[in-house]
């Protein structure tokens, strides 16, 4: 059995092809941690766990190296490794930037575990390769200034873009909305509140939004706001989108028996990991829904393969620049590369750029 020598972690800000303007603050750069789990076999996995504050990023460090230690000289085994975490963690919870440190250590064991095995990672989880239709995601932009990213996912031939709204007014929600339409035509168009909005003002607003032919309104309200959420999904032809905020598994279980949603978008870090992304898709499954993903492009590309009712891939670009070989797009879809596990390289070069001590 191959075994896990240490767990190395490398801070840094991440630069991103744009800011990301939302209704808590502007994201101009990306706080992640890569995370390479050294084994016996001399095979080294690889995958990030990502925090939107730079103030944070040192906790998230600690946290993922913390870990590290707890599973360092164990075997590479990822369901097992899985399971004495949560165990041990019991008494302290995973939740916030411990569940993200979690995620993203699991992340890199099953790519480590694929490794050993040859196979890239939705191989190794039984999947066949399947090409992701992906959408454009981006901040927020007002009637005068959407034009310019709608134009990009044109011309990038993204199958469908999302926005993120929130503006002073449901006119001025609306008027970017229809600005964006007039440009996408038959492309899907999806929004975000980022969970911004009163339960009443979230009522009002997805009501004038209801008949612009959105594919889904996202977050409208706090993200454990089950109840809000419920009555929103009952009053709102739109489907209602949630689940990049559930921390593990349980949450999504909860949700789903609230019926707080239409559809699900798990966070491959927030859902802990591949152990817990393939516990939400099976939740998903049984309950007939859709389930798209959150961030993680090339985690996700291979997750979606291993989804049986996939639907969206999100493509937002958090550590494209740090790669040595981009995933691949071709005609606004992602597949997953053919090569072992999720198969990220770092490029050393740009990590010593944007390394932080």
């Amino acid at each position: 059995m191959t075994k896990i020598l240490e767990v190395r972690t490398t801070p840094l800000i991440a630069p991103i092809p744009r800011p990301v303007k939302t209704a808590s603050g502007v994201i101009d750069r990306f706080p992640v941690v890569l995370i390479d789990v050294v084994t016996d076999a001399g095979v080294v996995g690889r995958a990030y766990s990502q925090v939107y504050l730079p103030e944070l990023l040192r906790a998230l460090d600690e946290s993922v190296q913390a870990l590290g230690r707890l599973v360092a000289g164990r075997d590479l085994a990822p369901r097992d490794l899985h399971e004495f975490l949560l165990k041990r963690l019991r008494l302290w919870g995973v939740k916030g930037t411990l569940t993200a440190a979690m995620g993203g250590l699991d992340m890199a064991l099953w790519d480590a575990w694929a490794k050993v095995r040859g196979e890239p990672l939705y191989a190794a989880l039984g999947a066949a390769p399947r090409a992701c239709k992906a959408y454009f995601s981006v901040g927020m932009y007002d009637a005068n200034t959407v034009h310019e990213v709608a134009e990009e996912c044109v011309a990038r031939n993204f199958a469908g873009l999302k926005i993120k709204l929130g503006l002073p007014t449901i006119a001025d929600d609306l008027a970017v909305v229809r600005a964006a339409r007039k440009i996408l035509g038959d492309r899907a168009l999806m929004v975000d509140y980022n969970q911004s909005l009163s339960p009443a003002e979230a009522m009002a607003r997805c009501r004038a939004l209801d008949g612009e032919g959105l594919t889904w309104i996202e977050e409208p309200v706090l993200a454990d706001d089950y109840a809000t959420c419920a009555a929103l999904t009952e009053a709102i032809a739109t489907p209602i989108q949630i689940g990049e905020n559930f921390h593990g598994p349980d949450d999504m279980r909860a949700a789903l028996a609230a019926r707080a949603m239409d559809l699900v978008m798990p966070d491959a870090q927030f859902i802990r990991g591949v152990t817990g992304w393939l516990e939400a898709a099976a939740l998903a499954r049984m309950a007939g829904m859709g389930i798209s993903s959150h961030t993680f492009v090339e985690a996700s590309t291979h997750l979606l393969c291993a989804a049986p009712t996939a639907d969206w891939l999100e493509h937002m670009d958090v550590a494209g620049g740090l790669l040595a070989e981009p995933f691949p797009q071709v005609d606004g879809r992602f597949m997953p590369p053919d090569r072992p596990g999720i198969g990220m390289e770092w490029d050393e070069e740009k990590v010593a750029r944007y390394r932080v001590e």
